[in-house]
């Protein structure tokens, strides 16, 4: 079995490197870095990558991986015959190395039923009796207040890969640069409104206000708001749309990850809560406003550097079955935040951009 410190010794020479991280977006966006690193150090290897169909889009904008493997996560679109078929044709492959950046059960079975000839692991504390057999290698996860994407990049350091400065390189495509400048002016302000979760939402009446503080006519700014395809996700932005009437403001829902990034390409500053989307206006260099509830480990999650500005708040429902604000989809401690704060923090950050 390769010891962990000696994984890229015995491994240098791979011909066939397979990634297996199928999360969501802001998952896809914190392991960028880490297959950067992967591209450089296997240069003469092909580099696959299941993902999830979300993570494929953004990965198509890094360009680290040669191959893509998209896995539908979603539990309705999950379906275990076409698991099974793209296993068994990854297995055919015959993989000189498989790497897991976690030990999601379902991810770590992926990994045992390609089998590789060496597997990499990072444990976290899901082990079984099983574990072993299905990735022989571990590395047991360390730096829990670094960002997620540099924890990926410390595994890779502890297994003998020289690491260089992290970088994401996402590349827009010109199609949807050329579609956002056609759909909004520059400079605009990017509202994310919601989360999968609603308990990590700030409330929609804040947002609200939020717009009414900063957009025209009150204010000198221009607002563009966006949301999935989700029903609920699209109720909450058809209500918003509503509370904004005679406002300066544009609204897209679904949009596909290429596009949501050529839209924020073309603003100026990124206000919303712990979502996929926040993690990917930090990846194309965009100033953000952040809301966090303080749960274990969510630093890792939080944008950091003088650009960025994230608010975070207790919250009494963190480790509870049925927290009280679940019935109502909406966080009482997230409400602490006031709109008043949040454009005042706005104004600052626009101001330093501009200095």
């Amino acid at each position: 079995m390769t010891s962990a410190h000696d994984f890229f010794a015995a491994t240098r020479d791979a011909q066939r490197v397979l990634v297996i991280d199928p999360g969501m977006l802001g998952d896809a966006v914190h392991l960028v870095p880490a297959l950067w690193e992967l591209r450089r150090h296997y240069s003469k290897a092909e580099l696959h990558v299941v993902c999830s169909p979300v993570g494929a889009e953004l990965h198509k904008m890094a360009g680290c991986a040669d191959k893509l493997w998209p896995l539908p996560q979603a539990r309705e679109r999950r379906r275990v015959s076409e698991q099974l078929r793209v296993l068994l044709a990854l297995r055919r492959l015959r993989f000189d190395v498989s790497i897991n950046f976690s030990d999601n059960d379902r991810n770590v079975i992926y990994a045992g039923v390609v089998g590789a000839r060496h597997r990499l692991g990072r444990s976290l504390g899901r082990r079984h009796f099983w574990s072993r057999w299905c990735i022989p290698t571990w590395v047991t996860a360390r730096h829990p207040d670094e960002p997620s994407f540099e924890q990926r990049r410390l595994m890779l350091a502890e297994c003998g890969f020289a690491l260089e400065p992290p970088r994401f390189n996402l590349r827009v495509p010109e199609e949807a640069r050329a579609w956002a400048k056609s759909q909004m002016p520059e400079g605009a302000l990017h509202f994310s409104l919601n989360a999968a979760a609603p308990l990590r939402e700030w409330p929609l009446a804040h947002w609200i206000d939020l717009a009414r503080r900063l957009c025209q006519p009150q204010g000198p700014f221009h607002i563009v708001a966006t949301s999935s395809s989700d029903p609920r996700e699209c109720a909450r932005l058809e209500a918003f749309t509503v509370g904004c009437a005679r406002l300066e403001a544009q609204f897209f829902s679904g949009l596909p990850i290429a596009r949501l990034a050529g839209l924020m390409n073309q603003c100026a500053l990124h206000i919303g809560s712990d979502t996929g989307a926040l993690h990917l206006a930090v990846a194309l260099g965009l100033p953000t406003i952040s809301f966090f509830r303080n749960f274990p480990g969510h630093r890792r999650w939080v944008p950091r550097g003088p650009q960025h500005r994230s608010f975070t708040v207790e919250c009494p429902c963190i480790g509870q079955r049925n927290p009280p604000c679940l019935a109502n989809e909406a966080p009482r401690c997230l409400t602490g935040i006031t709109p008043e704060t949040v454009a005042a923090a706005a104004l600052e950050q626009l101001a330093a951009r501009t200095e």
